[in-house]
């Protein structure tokens, strides 16, 4: 992954007409020392001749390195993911950006590095349209910006293209929070263990899926009442689970549990422990909340994909796995619960991002907790 550390002696440069097309010539010292000659061919216009030796004259001046021209974007991307990115980040978000990556690769991997242009990223976001959402190409967007920062840094390009491109709006999804009676069909729906345990748990606490599977005894004291999350369960690209901690302070937090929350998990630690004695494993290797009867964690995707049965078999249509935590918070601020605890029970970056997700219930919970302000009043100037 070469950088442009020491600057060259300025360039010199020419166009040339060959037949219908014109071609541009640089002489420069390369960061070697060495005398070098740059030939660039095929441009139809001389206009386009001279902006182009325009550029590379501005490269050899600013000290960029002008052989990054012959490097493809596809080749500097996966360079940078490797051997610099891949040191900075945990290794489930390196699992992602690897899926992203070979997406990416294969749409713009081609094209030079110092040619990639906006209208290559608008071609490429547009044709990931037919088979991607318009979330998961903003994730890509994200990547190659972030990539194309650190090329202008070390001095391999002139600018970032990429923060010349929007990437496709991303349509809002709808948030389906479920009712108190929906809540109740849907576990009156689900009677099997321990799918029953893990969706209470869900819908009463508002945990993330990952923070869910990756719960360990450890974490709970259902005596006092209590569930710490400290830990989230991700599987990898190729079948390997870790934990990951949280990204931020507020994901790490304490969680109030209802009485029948620690009755249903006590119930179910006590179904756990006879597995533990009716297999023969080892207590320490049964230290997930739901992992497996023989101990090993439980695939994320199975439990989305259960709830989808259920769900279904309820007659619950459009709800998704996550919608439980808006369910969660939902049915809290019905109650009358303030946005600082409900966004601390979710472990949300901040109240700011809480209070932007349901703002729109809150209207008509203010309209309720004017009509309790004036029965307040009410009942006071008759007992005066």
């Amino acid at each position: 992954m070469a950088t442009g550390d020491s600057k060259p002696r300025r360039g010199r440069g020419s166009i040339i007409k060959r037949g219908s097309c014109y071609s541009i010539i640089v002489n420069f010292q390369d960061h070697s020392g060495n005398r070098t000659r740059k030939w660039e061919r095929g441009f139809t216009t001389k206009r386009q001749a001279e902006n182009r030796l325009g550029e590379l004259l501005t490269q050899i001046e600013t000290g960029l390195n002008v052989q990054a021209s012959h490097t493809a974007f596809g080749q500097f991307f996966n360079e940078w993911l490797e051997r610099y990115l891949s040191k900075r980040v945990r290794g489930s978000t390196m699992d992602g950006y690897r899926q992203r990556a070979k997406h990416i690769v294969d749409g713009l991997g081609d094209v030079s590095i110092v040619d990639l242009r906006p209208d290559h990223l608008i071609e490429y976001y547009d044709s990931k349209l037919s088979n991607l959402s318009a979330s998961t190409i903003t994730k890509h967007h994200h990547l190659i910006v972030d990539c194309l920062s650190d090329a202008v840094k070390w001095n391999l390009v002139t600018r970032n293209v990429g923060i010349a491109v929007e990437p496709p709006r991303d349509l809002k999804k709808e948030m389906r929070a479920l009712s108190v009676s929906e809540t109740h069909l849907f576990l009156d729906t689900c009677t099997t263990e321990p799918w029953r345990t893990i969706f209470h748990t869900l819908i009463w606490t508002g945990i993330r899926r990952g923070e869910l599977l990756g719960l360990q005894w450890n974490d709970l004291d259902l005596d006092m009442a209590l569930m710490t999350i400290r830990r989230s369960l991700v599987r990898l690209q190729n079948g390997i689970y870790v934990t990951d901690e949280p990204k931020t302070s507020s994901g790490t937090r304490s969680l109030d549990l209802a009485p029948s929350t620690c009755l249903i998990l006590k119930q179910h630690l006590a179904g756990q422990e006879q597995d533990v004695e009716l297999f023969g494993i080892q207590s320490s290797q049964a230290n997930f909340v739901f992992g497996h009867p023989d101990g090993t964690p439980r695939t994320p995707s199975t439990v989305t994909q259960q709830f989808r049965r259920i769900a279904s078999r309820a007659g619950l249509s459009g709800v998704r796995l996550h919608d439980l935590r808006h369910t969660h918070a939902s049915l809290m601020l019905q109650q009358g619960t303030d946005i600082k605890t409900i966004s601390t029970r979710l472990g949300d970056s901040s109240g700011a991002f809480t209070m932007d997700t349901y703002a729109h219930l809150l209207p008509g919970m203010q309209k309720a907790a004017m009509e309790k302000f004036e029965e307040a009043f009410a009942v006071t100037g008759q007992n005066s």
